[in-house]
């Protein structure tokens, strides 16, 4: 039996969920197990690591632990392993095998490179020069810092070789936007914080912020922003835009608009993207119409009050209003407008325009297009100035 209530437009908050630990923190666990297997013949099955920047927010340092998998002894060194835990964020690395494969050397310092499943940059605008191993400077500070101060611990004089894997990692990279940002042959190793939090998606909003810099920094002028695969699809077709020009945004449309303003007002950063196409379904665009920079349901329900009002500022009828208002959808709520050529996603497109033209700067043409499930054009709004 259907249950209004657990309708994702409708709304509902989920239960508490559990954070994880990012392959960032993975590595690093990996990497300290492995400085203390070569240096002392230590084994432990589980190892403690300081997450970055928590001193500065807690006033004391935050430390985890994680269980160590395997021990594997390669050539001149070893290779340590654990499985990473996303606890409940929809994390596509949740339950992969994060590896280190980890050497001494005469040289002082740490070298990292990419195992395998750990992919290549090949494209300029990531936070990282083109030819380096994916691992982000976040992980590698983490690394670096714990490994510096095992080696001032027990006396070590010299460095390490550090190469970060993650099994099954080529073909995990195919269901994220590795490929399209350039990150070839695997995954990233990322981390800002050393905890995943539940559906705060951070490894999706960074790469929203990395796909934008390298479609800059290639020199893109026209870049769309799309809710789905439908909408990206849609609006692919309809430009023909190369694929770096595809911004997967999902339900985070704050991260486009805020750091297309950031760019803007970087002065390092020459602004070389002119136009921005939010493409997306009509409920996702009807959420962006009323400000919500988070479209996902846990954070914004679908409002059929707005939807009313908006259709009433265009002609409806209160009889019509009152259909809109006990829809069970959106789209149920946009058939009735279209029975009655009420041209409600038009009215809530232009609305959603107002809203990104108020954050994006006016150097950038944006216009806002929805569509139906589909993936058909059901309204476009363009042309707005602020």
């Amino acid at each position: 039996m259907w249950n209004e209530s657990l309708d994702p437009e409708k709304g509902k908050k989920p239960p508490a969920l559990k954070t994880g630990l990012t392959t960032g923190s993975c590595a690093t666990a990996c990497s300290v197990a492995a400085a203390l297997h070569l240096l002392r013949e230590e084994s432990p099955s589980v190892v403690s690591i300081t997450l970055p920047n928590s001193k500065a927010r807690n006033k004391q340092n935050k430390t985890v632990e994680l269980s160590i998998n395997s021990y594997q002894t390669i050539d001149k060194g070893v290779r340590v392993s654990t499985i990473k835990d996303a606890g409940d964020d929809p994390d596509v690395t949740h339950g992969s095998t994060v590896f280190v494969e980890c050497k001494l050397t005469a040289k002082q310092g740490i070298t990292f490179k990419a195992a395998k499943g750990v992919g290549t940059v090949t494209r300029e605008g990531l936070l990282l020069n083109v030819g380096e191993p994916a691992i982000n400077p976040i992980p590698r500070k983490m690394i670096v810092e714990h490994l510096e101060e095992i080696a001032k611990k027990y006396l070590y004089q010299g460095g390490f070789t550090v190469a970060i894997g993650i099994e099954n990692g080529e073909a995990i990279a195919q269901k994220t936007m590795n490929p399209r940002l350039g990150i070839v042959g695997g995954l990233s190793i990322l981390g800002t914080t050393g905890i995943v939090r539940p559906f705060s998606c951070a490894a999706w909003i960074a790469s929203i912020y990395q796909g934008i810099d390298v479609a800059n920094a290639n020199n893109c002028i026209h870049i769309a922003a799309t809710t789905g695969n439908s909408s990206e699809a849609a609006i692919k077709q309809h430009y023909q835009l190369d694929d770096m020009a595809l911004i997967e945004m999902g339900d985070f449309a704050g991260a486009v608009l805020k750091h297309l303003k950031m760019l803007s007002l970087d002065g390092n950063n020459l602004m070389g993207i002119k136009k921005l196409s939010i493409c997306g379904g009509f409920g996702k665009i009807s959420k962006l119409a009323q400000g919500h920079m988070d479209l996902n349901s846990r954070v914004s329900s679908i409002d059929f009050d707005h939807l009313s009002l908006s259709a009433k500022k265009l002609g409806a009828s209160n009889a019509l209003c009152e259909k809109i208002e006990s829809s069970n959808t959106s789209i149920e709520a946009l058939q009735h407008c279209q029975k009655h050529q009420i041209d409600l996603a038009a009215g809530l497109c232009e609305q959603a325009l107002r809203v990104a033209k108020s954050i994006v700067p006016n150097s950038i043409e944006v216009e806002v297009m929805a569509i139906d499930r589909h993936g058909n054009f059901v309204a476009k709004a363009t042309g707005l100035k602020i």
